[in-house]
């Protein structure tokens, strides 16, 4: 079953949260543009996606996730990513995702190490 698409923005620090509610689908990619079309978020060099662990992704919502990464990447931001499941960052790591975004075991991990921009 489907869980419905949400993206909580929150500001952290110099870190822009993007809390994913629900599964990662082609339906998800109004959800991911609208979210990303936040003018603070241009402001930012630092971007965290935050899934929820049992979320599903598939294709599509691989594809919504590298179309993201592909328009972060030519506006020099960085890119880390949490809450995945074991299964997931595998996958994440299989088609490449890791080259452009970092994946953290947690959020506070997350927080801790993302790179300095210095």
């Amino acid at each position: 079953m489907e869980h419905q698409n949400q993206i909580i923005i929150e500001k952290h620090g110099a870190i822009m949260l993007f809390d994913i509610k629900g599964d990662v689908t082609s339906a998800s990619e109004p959800f991911f543009n609208e979210a990303y079309g936040n003018p603070d978020i241009h402001e930012t060099e630092k971007i965290l996606l935050i899934f929820d662990e049992d979320a599903y992704i598939n294709s599509g919502g691989i594809a919504v996730l590298i179309q993201l990464l592909a328009e972060t990447n030519r506006n020099k931001q960085q890119i880390g990513i949490t809450g995945l499941s074991d299964h997931f960052k595998k996958i994440f790591r299989m088609v490449g995702i890791t080259k452009f975004a970092t994946i953290y075991s947690s959020v506070d991990e997350a927080m801790q190490r993302f790179p300095s921009s210095e």
